[in-house]
């Protein structure tokens, strides 16, 4: 059965690019099933990022790593379903991309021709720069990731904030303008220096969103889970947590247990 969209004029990269060059900040969440993307979407969300945080905040694993291209495809399918709006981007998982730009370009078709998503997006820098050209020849739009990526957790060994010395920052600036010159349309910049987040904003001319990246960058993201006090084990100082969620829902499943206990639920008009 076929959903019917009304028609409202949906965010594009072009859009995403105007917005930078305009100074109007883009905004970007997570989103990982229907139900919540077509609220974000209802708001107003600019931008929905179907993350490969799901291996966290959906099934509980410690890091990212475990997450497939199966499930990510899953979810993207919920997602893309929910909106009339936003621009969704869905992330490349661990393995299904680095170091081979053949797998890279069919993991990132897959996405496309199976949940209808925008974009994708991969991590890291020079080294992945075949893999990002060679998803752009099949014309899919890349969004690079760059700073702490958490795929590479295990080499890293700590969440910390990237790029805090020199050597790293360059780096860094360098990859950045990597990435522009492959043709990606816009750069995640994660858990970095606000200073040197602000110096790539001003380098390159693509639009850079910021996570634990300071306020000079061209957009934000947060993980849904954590910006709405789903998620009560994570608390960096990124995060601004604009709702308590999780004592809502805690309160409302207490209420509705006492109600079955007490035998008042459901009352005569609750019945048929």
């Amino acid at each position: 059965m076929s959903v019917h969209k009304p028609n409202i004029k949906r965010v594009t990269t072009h859009q995403l690019q105007e917005m930078k060059n305009r100074g109007e900040k883009i905004s970007m969440l997570t989103a990982y099933d229907f139900s919540m993307a077509r609220i974000l979407d209802q708001a107003g969300i600019d931008v929905l990022l179907v993350g490969d945080s799901a291996s966290n905040v959906m099934a509980g694993n410690e890091t990212t790593l475990p997450i497939t291209l199966d499930q990510m495809i899953y979810h993207a399918q919920g997602v893309v379903r929910a909106i009339n709006r936003a621009f969704v981007v869905v992330d490349l998982p661990f393995g299904s991309y680095q170091g081979n730009s053949r797998q890279a370009l069919e993991s990132a078709i897959r996405i496309m021709k199976e949940s209808g998503a925008h974009s994708v997006k991969l991590e890291g820098g020079a080294e992945v720069r075949e893999s990002i050209q060679r998803v752009l020849t099949a014309g899919v739009p890349v969004m690079g990731h760059l700073g702490l990526t958490p795929q590479s957790i295990y080499k890293f060994g700590t969440y910390s904030v990237r790029a805090k010395e020199e050597e790293e920052a360059e780096k860094l600036i360098s990859d950045a303008k990597v990435l522009e010159e492959c043709g990606c349309y816009a750069i995640v910049l994660e858990k970095i220096p606000s200073k040197l987040a602000k110096r790539v904003a001003e380098t390159v001319s693509i639009p850079i969103i910021g996570i634990g990246a300071g306020p000079d960058v061209d957009g934000q993201v947060l993980v849904v889970h954590d910006m709405l006090g789903i998620t009560q084990e994570f608390q960096p100082r990124f995060l601004r947590q604009y709702a308590d969620i999780s004592k809502a829902m805690r309160e409302a499943t207490e209420n509705y247990i006492k109600d079955v206990k007490a035998k008042s639920f459901p009352n005569e008009k609750e019945s048929y």
